[in-house]
């Protein structure tokens, strides 16, 4: 057993001794005189009755009013809802602040040769051996105000250890329900304005992976100089982003339909080009690092993003089936289910190149789409999402006076993860994510690297432990296949990025 895999192992052993039963009382916890494991299976994710809980506008989903322990605080008379329009409409406020607070860092080991495609240069360190990183610092706040109005502000005060990293998460209201004012059948409208991480199939910024899945990070960068054919593309939007619009949906996630649609701020920008081929004429001779290619968000226009998914709740008994919960002779628990859907995103990316006879302006459409699955018995969850990416691309013509049509730049990919839950506090975690791009081909990996093709894959085990029901211990390993290429004087070289992280985290 490798000293890696031994430090690991004892550091698993010796959460399993420090586990006890016990509970915490975040700020839904707080108000409802509960558990987070009410709502939580390994917090961040959801239970059944947390989507309801959620679907519901941050409400238990049936006879709210007998199970708050903390009243909220009425602002106004019952009475005034029968004086509408000529006094204001009566709402509420939860009765105790509901802030929350969330800390999370880690440990991170790295292969041996981490630094080969790469040597550290002018006598810098590299990629260390061996890293603490602190995570984040955020700070929280949901509920609602009655009437089926919710809200959610999450804002990280420091990310990496740094404050100037921080910046808001989601800020939002949502108005459940809103389509009983059109006589329509019950949670089959809601509307939700603000700034919001669009309704992914499985959230990136609720996961409870120590690492994200590769797909949602992925975006679209041609080389830097974007001169060369099908090197014209510099998209930065990647689905991890939160974006700032509207957004209406229906249905629920626990059962049957759930669908969204949403029009949103564009978020490409990218980098800015400042490099150039020397053999394209538009150069104007080796050594002129014009011209530039900045990259914007396009104000004008706004992306679109719609879902559908679809679930059959697989439970024999019909009661069960068609409830908020499935139960059985150990009592409440998720049902036996699987879940279908589809999902379609359509944004436009803006290049503005600086040459000699002006700027010339690039609006490139690009689309993602794919499809997911989840499939759950009782304590076991397999799931798993499929993503295609195209961008259209242009690229300055050889005189350097303008644009023309380039080969489009696409990738692929998704991931498969499955999770069992082995005790109430235990879960064990695996998962397989796989990339294909072509603009990572392009791209490269620097001058002591050219891949030999442009597919990304990992396998990564892990395992979680609750110690309380709100601190959580988290491990994984990142397995990464052999890479070979060559140098720059054309010598071979190989390279294993596997990676072991270790995280602990707590809200409160």
């Amino acid at each position: 057993m490798s000293k890696l895999s031994l430090a690991v192992l004892c550091g698993a052993i010796f959460v399993c001794v420090l586990v006890p039963s016990a509970s915490a009382i975040p700020p839904f916890a707080r108000q409802y005189g509960t558990s987070c494991a009410t709502c939580h299976i390994d917090f961040p994710k959801l239970n059944d009755f947390g989507k309801a809980f959620k679907d519901a506008g941050f409400k238990f989903p049936k006879n709210d009013e007998d199970f708050i322990k903390i009243p909220p605080v009425m602002l106004g008379a019952p009475a005034q809802k029968e004086m509408f329009p000529k006094v204001i409409y009566p709402g509420t406020i939860p009765g105790l602040p509901m802030i929350g607070l969330r800390f999370n860092t880690f440990f991170q080991v790295y292969s041996r040769n981490r630094n080969n495609f790469a040597p550290p240069a002018n006598g810098a360190p590299g990629i260390p051996r061996t890293d603490f990183q602190p995570g984040l610092f955020s700070i929280f706040t949901a509920g609602n105000f009655g009437d089926g109005i919710a809200f959610w502000v999450d804002d990280d005060f420091s990310v990496g250890g740094a404050n100037s990293n921080g910046g808001l998460g989601d800020g939002y209201l949502k108005f459940h329900d809103i389509g009983r004012l059109l006589k329509l059948p019950k949670d089959a409208l809601n509307l939700r304005i603000g700034q919001f991480e669009i309704d992914l199939p499985f959230s990136p910024a609720r996961s409870y992976n120590l690492s994200g899945w590769d797909i949602y990070d992925q975006a679209n960068f041609g080389a830097a100089s974007g001169l060369g054919p099908g090197e014209g593309v510099n998209n930065g939007f990647a689905f991890s982003s939160p974006g700032q619009g509207v957004e209406i949906s229906g249905g629920h996630t626990y059962g049957g339909y759930h669908y969204s649609l949403a029009v949103i701020n564009q978020n490409t920008s990218g980098v800015t080009a400042t490099t150039c081929d020397p053999a394209n004429p538009a150069c104007n001779g080796a050594g002129n690092v014009s011209p530039a290619v900045d990259i914007f968000s396009d104000s004008n226009f706004k992306d679109l993003y719609g879902r559908f998914q679809y679930r059959f709740n697989l439970e024999k008994d019909a009661t069960s089936r068609n409830d908020i919960q499935a139960a059985g002779a150990t009592g409440p628990r998720d049902h036996t289910y699987l879940q279908l859907g589809t999902y379609y995103f359509y944004g436009r990316s803006v290049q503005r190149v600086n040459t000699e006879s002006g700027v010339l302006t690039s609006r490139e459409p690009f689309y993602r789409t794919g499809g997911d699955f989840s499939f759950n018995y009782r304590t076991f969850n397999l799931f798993g999402l499929y993503m295609y990416g195209h961008d259209r691309s242009q690229v300055l013509n050889e005189g350097g006076t303008g644009l023309m049509a380039a080969p489009s730049a696409h990738f692929s990919g998704g991931f498969l993860e499955a999770d069992y839950l082995a005790l109430p506090w235990l879960m064990t975690i695996l998962r397989y994510d796989r990339v294909q791009s072509t603009a990572d081909f392009l791209n490269g990996g620097g001058s002591y690297f050219q891949p030999a093709s442009a597919t990304r894959n990992r396998v990564t085990p892990g395992v979680q432990f609750l110690i309380h029901a709100n601190i959580k211990a988290s491990f994984e390993y990142q397995i990464r296949p052999k890479q070979t290429g060559t140098d720059a004087s054309g010598n071979p070289l190989t390279q294993r990025t596997n990676q072991a992280v270790a995280g602990l985290e707590w809200v409160y």
